[in-house]
Protein backbone atom coordinates (compact mmCIF):
# COMPACT_ATOMS: atom_id res chain seq x y z
CA UNK A 1 0.00 0.00 0.00
CA UNK A 2 1.09 3.60 -0.58
CA UNK A 3 1.49 6.24 2.64
CA UNK A 4 -0.83 8.29 4.27
CA UNK A 5 -0.71 10.96 2.20
CA UNK A 6 -0.38 9.93 -1.78
CA UNK A 7 -2.96 7.33 -2.53
CA UNK A 8 -3.14 4.85 -5.58
CA UNK A 9 -6.79 5.07 -6.86
CA UNK A 10 -8.92 3.72 -9.37
CA UNK A 11 -11.76 5.51 -10.86
CA UNK A 12 -14.29 4.45 -13.17
CA UNK A 13 -16.82 6.59 -15.41
CA UNK A 14 -19.48 5.14 -17.45
CA UNK A 15 -20.89 8.67 -18.91
CA UNK A 16 -24.39 9.79 -20.59
CA UNK A 17 -23.11 8.77 -24.20
CA UNK A 18 -23.53 5.00 -22.83
CA UNK A 19 -20.41 4.31 -25.31
CA UNK A 20 -18.83 2.28 -22.09
CA UNK A 21 -16.38 2.24 -19.29
CA UNK A 22 -13.04 4.54 -18.91
CA UNK A 23 -10.70 3.37 -16.19
CA UNK A 24 -7.73 5.04 -15.02
CA UNK A 25 -5.20 4.84 -12.59
CA UNK A 26 -3.64 7.99 -10.71
CA UNK A 27 -1.49 8.55 -7.76
CA UNK A 28 -2.82 11.57 -5.88
CA UNK A 29 -2.95 12.87 -2.41
CA UNK A 30 -6.69 14.20 -3.14
CA UNK A 31 -4.79 18.16 -3.24
CA UNK A 32 -2.72 19.82 -5.83
CA UNK A 33 -0.42 16.47 -6.57
CA UNK A 34 -1.61 14.17 -8.86
CA UNK A 35 0.14 11.45 -11.46
CA UNK A 36 -1.61 9.51 -14.32
CA UNK A 37 -0.44 6.16 -14.15
CA UNK A 38 -2.53 3.82 -16.90
CA UNK A 39 -5.93 4.07 -18.51
CA UNK A 40 -8.06 2.01 -20.55
CA UNK A 41 -11.73 1.71 -22.31
CA UNK A 42 -13.77 -0.74 -22.76
CA UNK A 43 -17.18 -0.76 -25.04
CA UNK A 44 -20.26 -1.81 -23.96
CA UNK A 45 -22.36 -4.55 -26.77
CA UNK A 46 -25.07 -3.23 -28.08
CA UNK A 47 -27.41 -5.22 -26.56
CA UNK A 48 -26.28 -4.34 -23.18
CA UNK A 49 -26.27 -0.61 -24.32
CA UNK A 50 -29.81 -0.75 -25.26
CA UNK A 51 -30.96 -2.28 -21.82
CA UNK A 52 -29.05 1.03 -20.25
CA UNK A 53 -30.78 3.01 -22.64
CA UNK A 54 -33.98 1.34 -21.46
CA UNK A 55 -33.54 2.14 -17.98
CA UNK A 56 -33.17 5.83 -18.20
CA UNK A 57 -35.91 7.84 -16.29
CA UNK A 58 -36.45 5.20 -14.09
CA UNK A 59 -36.07 5.87 -10.34
CA UNK A 60 -35.33 1.96 -9.39
CA UNK A 61 -32.73 0.27 -8.13
CA UNK A 62 -32.73 -1.96 -10.90
CA UNK A 63 -31.05 -5.00 -8.79
CA UNK A 64 -30.34 -7.01 -11.82
CA UNK A 65 -29.00 -3.95 -14.42
CA UNK A 66 -26.89 -2.70 -11.77
CA UNK A 67 -24.97 -5.83 -11.23
CA UNK A 68 -24.73 -6.54 -14.91
CA UNK A 69 -23.24 -2.96 -14.63
CA UNK A 70 -21.13 -3.54 -11.95
CA UNK A 71 -19.42 -6.95 -13.07
CA UNK A 72 -18.63 -4.72 -16.52
CA UNK A 73 -16.81 -2.40 -14.10
CA UNK A 74 -14.82 -5.29 -12.20
CA UNK A 75 -13.72 -6.69 -15.61
CA UNK A 76 -12.09 -3.45 -16.72
CA UNK A 77 -10.35 -2.83 -13.47
CA UNK A 78 -9.03 -6.31 -13.83
CA UNK A 79 -7.70 -5.36 -17.17
CA UNK A 80 -6.48 -2.12 -16.08
CA UNK A 81 -4.52 -3.92 -13.41
CA UNK A 82 -2.39 -6.05 -15.45
CA UNK A 83 -1.99 -3.60 -17.89
CA UNK A 84 -0.06 -1.13 -14.84
CA UNK A 85 0.88 -4.65 -13.85
CA UNK A 86 -0.14 -4.19 -10.34
CA UNK A 87 -2.41 -6.75 -7.92
CA UNK A 88 -5.50 -5.27 -6.18
CA UNK A 89 -3.20 -4.88 -2.88
CA UNK A 90 -1.42 -2.27 -4.13
CA UNK A 91 -4.55 -0.19 -4.92
CA UNK A 92 -5.71 1.89 -2.60
CA UNK A 93 -9.52 3.07 -3.78
CA UNK A 94 -11.63 2.36 -6.43
CA UNK A 95 -14.10 5.89 -7.27
CA UNK A 96 -16.88 4.24 -8.58
CA UNK A 97 -19.39 6.36 -10.09
CA UNK A 98 -22.43 4.07 -11.87
CA UNK A 99 -24.10 4.73 -14.22
CA UNK A 100 -27.07 7.88 -14.06
CA UNK A 101 -30.53 6.86 -15.02
CA UNK A 102 -32.77 9.68 -13.25
CA UNK A 103 -31.96 13.26 -12.66
CA UNK A 104 -33.94 15.50 -10.91
CA UNK A 105 -32.22 17.79 -8.24
CA UNK A 106 -35.07 20.31 -8.22
CA UNK A 107 -37.09 17.04 -6.50
CA UNK A 108 -34.30 15.74 -4.50
CA UNK A 109 -33.60 12.89 -6.28
CA UNK A 110 -30.69 11.56 -8.43
CA UNK A 111 -30.18 8.12 -9.30
CA UNK A 112 -26.62 6.48 -10.38
CA UNK A 113 -27.02 2.61 -10.49
CA UNK A 114 -24.00 0.51 -9.47
CA UNK A 115 -23.20 -1.96 -6.44
CA UNK A 116 -20.51 -0.61 -4.84
CA UNK A 117 -20.59 -3.65 -2.00
CA UNK A 118 -20.54 -5.96 -5.20
CA UNK A 119 -17.89 -4.05 -6.60
CA UNK A 120 -15.51 -4.07 -3.91
CA UNK A 121 -16.06 -8.13 -2.71
CA UNK A 122 -15.55 -9.25 -6.17
CA UNK A 123 -11.64 -6.83 -6.52
CA UNK A 124 -10.56 -7.26 -3.17
CA UNK A 125 -10.49 -2.78 -2.85
CA UNK A 126 -12.52 -0.62 -0.56
CA UNK A 127 -14.77 1.21 -3.17
CA UNK A 128 -16.16 4.62 -3.03
CA UNK A 129 -19.06 5.07 -4.54
CA UNK A 130 -22.38 7.19 -4.40
CA UNK A 131 -21.29 10.37 -5.05
CA UNK A 132 -24.26 12.48 -5.96
CA UNK A 133 -26.74 11.77 -3.10
CA UNK A 134 -24.96 13.91 0.05
CA UNK A 135 -24.17 16.59 -2.33
CA UNK A 136 -28.43 16.66 -3.10
CA UNK A 137 -29.50 15.89 0.18
CA UNK A 138 -27.79 19.54 0.95
CA UNK A 139 -29.57 21.41 -1.54
CA UNK A 140 -27.15 21.01 -4.32
CA UNK A 141 -27.16 19.67 -8.29
CA UNK A 142 -25.11 16.39 -7.85
CA UNK A 143 -22.99 17.60 -10.67
CA UNK A 144 -20.80 18.54 -11.97
CA UNK A 145 -18.62 16.65 -9.55
CA UNK A 146 -15.15 17.18 -11.75
CA UNK A 147 -14.46 20.81 -11.06
CA UNK A 148 -12.22 20.46 -8.40
CA UNK A 149 -10.27 18.20 -10.47
CA UNK A 150 -10.03 20.22 -13.65
CA UNK A 151 -9.04 23.04 -10.96
CA UNK A 152 -5.87 20.72 -10.69
CA UNK A 153 -5.04 20.40 -14.08
CA UNK A 154 -5.85 23.90 -15.19
CA UNK A 155 -2.75 25.38 -16.94
CA UNK A 156 -1.79 28.83 -15.21
CA UNK A 157 -3.02 31.58 -18.17
CA UNK A 158 -6.36 31.77 -16.79
CA UNK A 159 -9.03 32.82 -16.17
CA UNK A 160 -9.49 29.21 -18.38
CA UNK A 161 -12.63 27.27 -18.83
CA UNK A 162 -12.27 23.20 -19.44
CA UNK A 163 -15.38 21.72 -21.35
CA UNK A 164 -16.59 18.47 -21.46
CA UNK A 165 -18.47 17.48 -24.00
CA UNK A 166 -20.34 14.03 -23.70
CA UNK A 167 -23.95 13.30 -23.79
CA UNK A 168 -24.55 16.44 -21.74
CA UNK A 169 -22.10 19.42 -21.60
CA UNK A 170 -20.74 21.06 -18.87
CA UNK A 171 -18.16 23.43 -18.24
CA UNK A 172 -16.12 24.51 -15.57
CA UNK A 173 -14.39 28.24 -15.41
CA UNK A 174 -11.10 28.68 -13.59
CA UNK A 175 -10.20 31.67 -11.93
CA UNK A 176 -6.64 32.92 -10.92
CA UNK A 177 -6.77 31.51 -7.80
CA UNK A 178 -8.41 27.97 -7.82
CA UNK A 179 -6.38 26.06 -6.22
CA UNK A 180 -7.89 22.51 -4.70
CA UNK A 181 -5.43 22.72 -1.88
CA UNK A 182 -7.11 25.50 -0.07
CA UNK A 183 -10.69 25.87 1.10
CA UNK A 184 -11.38 28.71 -0.50
CA UNK A 185 -10.86 26.56 -4.23
CA UNK A 186 -14.59 27.07 -5.02
CA UNK A 187 -13.98 31.34 -4.68
CA UNK A 188 -12.29 30.71 -7.90
CA UNK A 189 -14.77 28.37 -9.98
CA UNK A 190 -17.92 28.08 -11.27
CA UNK A 191 -19.30 25.04 -13.01
CA UNK A 192 -22.27 23.75 -14.62
CA UNK A 193 -24.40 22.36 -17.46
CA UNK A 194 -24.59 24.56 -20.57
CA UNK A 195 -27.21 22.06 -22.41
CA UNK A 196 -27.00 18.83 -24.80
CA UNK A 197 -23.75 17.79 -25.67
CA UNK A 198 -23.66 14.74 -28.46
CA UNK A 199 -26.35 12.72 -27.31
CA UNK A 200 -28.96 14.35 -29.51
CA UNK A 201 -26.63 13.96 -32.78
CA UNK A 202 -26.27 10.32 -31.09
CA UNK A 203 -29.89 9.24 -30.86
CA UNK A 204 -30.60 11.09 -34.30
CA UNK A 205 -27.79 9.02 -36.37
CA UNK A 206 -28.76 6.36 -34.45
CA UNK A 207 -32.28 6.86 -35.05
CA UNK A 208 -31.44 7.32 -38.96
CA UNK A 209 -28.22 5.05 -39.52
CA UNK A 210 -27.79 2.40 -36.79
CA UNK A 211 -24.56 3.86 -36.11
CA UNK A 212 -24.28 4.89 -32.60
CA UNK A 213 -22.57 8.89 -33.30
CA UNK A 214 -21.62 10.90 -35.89
CA UNK A 215 -17.96 10.17 -36.79
CA UNK A 216 -15.77 13.25 -36.96
CA UNK A 217 -18.67 15.07 -37.70
CA UNK A 218 -18.89 14.19 -40.64
CA UNK A 219 -22.03 13.96 -41.12
CA UNK A 220 -23.00 17.71 -40.04
CA UNK A 221 -20.17 19.40 -42.10
CA UNK A 222 -22.31 17.98 -44.74
CA UNK A 223 -25.70 19.41 -43.58
CA UNK A 224 -27.09 22.77 -43.30
CA UNK A 225 -28.32 24.61 -40.37
CA UNK A 226 -32.08 25.19 -40.14
CA UNK A 227 -31.95 28.43 -38.32
CA UNK A 228 -36.07 27.64 -37.33
CA UNK A 229 -35.84 24.62 -35.64
CA UNK A 230 -32.47 25.53 -33.94
CA UNK A 231 -34.03 28.80 -32.75
CA UNK A 232 -37.29 26.59 -31.59
CA UNK A 233 -34.58 24.42 -29.23
CA UNK A 234 -32.82 27.53 -27.90
CA UNK A 235 -36.41 28.72 -26.79
CA UNK A 236 -36.34 26.33 -23.63
CA UNK A 237 -35.98 28.34 -20.20
CA UNK A 238 -32.99 26.53 -19.11
CA UNK A 239 -30.78 28.86 -21.19
CA UNK A 240 -31.70 31.03 -19.46
CA UNK A 241 -31.62 30.17 -15.47
CA UNK A 242 -28.67 31.35 -13.53
CA UNK A 243 -26.29 28.63 -12.68
CA UNK A 244 -25.82 26.54 -10.77
CA UNK A 245 -27.72 23.98 -12.74
CA UNK A 246 -27.57 20.67 -13.91
CA UNK A 247 -29.26 18.25 -16.65
CA UNK A 248 -30.73 14.82 -16.96
CA UNK A 249 -30.02 13.34 -20.81
CA UNK A 250 -33.54 13.28 -21.34
CA UNK A 251 -34.58 16.57 -20.62
CA UNK A 252 -34.24 17.43 -24.42
CA UNK A 253 -35.54 15.43 -27.61
CA UNK A 254 -35.40 15.25 -31.23
CA UNK A 255 -39.04 16.36 -31.90
CA UNK A 256 -37.65 19.68 -33.48
CA UNK A 257 -35.79 18.38 -36.19
CA UNK A 258 -38.26 15.75 -37.00
CA UNK A 259 -38.63 16.50 -41.17
CA UNK A 260 -34.59 17.73 -41.28
CA UNK A 261 -32.33 15.03 -43.63
CA UNK A 262 -29.97 13.23 -41.98
CA UNK A 263 -27.08 15.98 -42.62
CA UNK A 264 -29.32 18.80 -41.70
CA UNK A 265 -30.48 17.28 -38.78
CA UNK A 266 -27.03 16.67 -37.79
CA UNK A 267 -25.85 19.97 -38.14
CA UNK A 268 -28.63 21.62 -36.72
CA UNK A 269 -28.09 19.37 -33.70
CA UNK A 270 -24.60 20.01 -33.60
CA UNK A 271 -24.68 23.71 -33.69
CA UNK A 272 -27.62 23.83 -30.91
CA UNK A 273 -24.51 22.04 -28.66
CA UNK A 274 -22.46 25.43 -29.64
CA UNK A 275 -25.34 28.22 -29.35
CA UNK A 276 -26.01 26.15 -26.12
CA UNK A 277 -22.22 26.85 -24.55
CA UNK A 278 -21.99 30.19 -26.70
CA UNK A 279 -25.04 31.28 -24.60
CA UNK A 280 -23.61 29.87 -20.92
CA UNK A 281 -21.07 32.64 -21.48
CA UNK A 282 -23.44 35.11 -20.16
CA UNK A 283 -23.07 34.02 -16.76
CA UNK A 284 -19.03 33.29 -16.01
CA UNK A 285 -17.70 35.74 -13.66
CA UNK A 286 -14.74 36.74 -16.62
CA UNK A 287 -14.58 35.95 -20.11
CA UNK A 288 -12.22 32.51 -20.44
CA UNK A 289 -8.66 33.41 -22.25
CA UNK A 290 -8.94 29.54 -23.63
CA UNK A 291 -10.75 26.20 -24.01
CA UNK A 292 -10.04 23.13 -23.60
CA UNK A 293 -12.88 20.74 -24.52
CA UNK A 294 -12.67 17.09 -23.29
CA UNK A 295 -15.25 14.16 -23.83
CA UNK A 296 -16.26 12.46 -27.08
CA UNK A 297 -17.09 16.27 -28.79
CA UNK A 298 -13.75 17.20 -29.11
CA UNK A 299 -13.27 14.76 -31.84
CA UNK A 300 -16.57 16.39 -33.90
CA UNK A 301 -14.72 19.08 -36.40
CA UNK A 302 -17.86 20.60 -36.77
CA UNK A 303 -18.76 21.85 -33.03
CA UNK A 304 -15.03 22.57 -32.85
CA UNK A 305 -15.30 24.79 -35.62
CA UNK A 306 -18.22 26.37 -34.37
CA UNK A 307 -17.01 26.73 -30.69
CA UNK A 308 -13.60 28.43 -31.96
CA UNK A 309 -16.22 30.91 -33.77
CA UNK A 310 -18.70 31.65 -31.28
CA UNK A 311 -16.26 31.62 -28.48
CA UNK A 312 -13.46 34.03 -30.43
CA UNK A 313 -10.43 32.52 -28.11
CA UNK A 314 -8.73 29.38 -28.59
CA UNK A 315 -10.39 26.41 -28.38
CA UNK A 316 -8.40 23.33 -28.02
CA UNK A 317 -8.80 19.90 -27.28
CA UNK A 318 -7.44 19.13 -23.77
CA UNK A 319 -4.25 17.41 -25.89
CA UNK A 320 -3.34 20.72 -26.61
CA UNK A 321 -2.52 21.22 -22.73
CA UNK A 322 -1.20 17.42 -22.40
CA UNK A 323 -4.42 16.22 -21.04
CA UNK A 324 -5.70 13.51 -21.87
CA UNK A 325 -9.46 13.73 -22.94
CA UNK A 326 -10.74 10.02 -23.25
CA UNK A 327 -9.73 9.50 -19.44
CA UNK A 328 -10.32 13.00 -17.65
CA UNK A 329 -13.73 11.97 -15.76
CA UNK A 330 -12.20 8.55 -14.75
CA UNK A 331 -9.46 10.44 -13.19
CA UNK A 332 -11.54 13.10 -11.66
CA UNK A 333 -13.52 10.02 -9.66
CA UNK A 334 -9.94 8.30 -8.51
CA UNK A 335 -9.42 11.58 -7.33
CA UNK A 336 -12.76 12.81 -5.44
CA UNK A 337 -12.42 8.81 -4.65
CA UNK A 338 -9.17 9.93 -2.10
CA UNK A 339 -10.69 13.30 -1.41
CA UNK A 340 -13.87 11.38 0.05
CA UNK A 341 -11.82 8.76 2.57
CA UNK A 342 -9.80 12.15 3.82
CA UNK A 343 -12.99 13.89 4.59
CA UNK A 344 -12.76 16.81 1.97
CA UNK A 345 -14.85 18.88 0.04
CA UNK A 346 -16.20 17.08 -3.25
CA UNK A 347 -18.36 19.74 -4.22
CA UNK A 348 -19.46 23.59 -2.98
CA UNK A 349 -21.65 26.70 -3.78
CA UNK A 350 -20.48 27.89 -6.87
CA UNK A 351 -20.14 23.90 -8.67
CA UNK A 352 -23.42 22.65 -7.39
CA UNK A 353 -25.18 25.26 -5.44
CA UNK A 354 -24.55 23.07 -2.23
CA UNK A 355 -24.76 25.58 0.44
CA UNK A 356 -21.38 25.25 1.48
CA UNK A 357 -18.93 23.01 1.02
CA UNK A 358 -19.55 19.01 1.15
CA UNK A 359 -18.06 16.18 1.27
CA UNK A 360 -19.29 12.68 -0.63
CA UNK A 361 -19.41 9.21 -1.43
CA UNK A 362 -20.27 5.73 0.81
CA UNK A 363 -17.20 3.65 1.74
CA UNK A 364 -17.52 -0.53 0.59
CA UNK A 365 -15.08 -2.09 2.12
CA UNK A 366 -13.02 -4.42 0.33
CA UNK A 367 -14.50 -8.13 0.82
CA UNK A 368 -12.58 -11.48 -0.03
CA UNK A 369 -11.50 -10.95 -3.50
CA UNK A 370 -14.20 -13.11 -6.04
CA UNK A 371 -13.57 -13.92 -9.50
CA UNK A 372 -15.42 -11.58 -12.48
CA UNK A 373 -18.03 -14.12 -13.91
Amino acid sequence: MTDHQMKLAIGLMSGTSMDGIDAALIRTDGGAVIEPIAATFQSYDPAFRERLRAALGQQGPLPELAAELTRHHARVVEDLMGIAHMSASEVDVIGFHGHTIFHDPQNGITVQIGDGDLLAQLLGVDVVHDFRTQDVAAGGEGAPLAPLYHAVLAPPRRPMCFLNIGGVANLTWIGPGADPAHADVFENLCAFDTGPGNALVDDWVQQHTGKPFDDGGRLALRGTVDPSVLNALMANRYFELPPPKSLDRTDFDLAPVAGLSLEDGAATLAMFTVHAIARATRFLPADPVRWLVTGGGRKNMFIMRELASALGVPVQPTEAAGIDGDVLEAQAFAYLAVRSLAGKPLSGPTTTGVRAPQTGGRLSAAGASGTVA
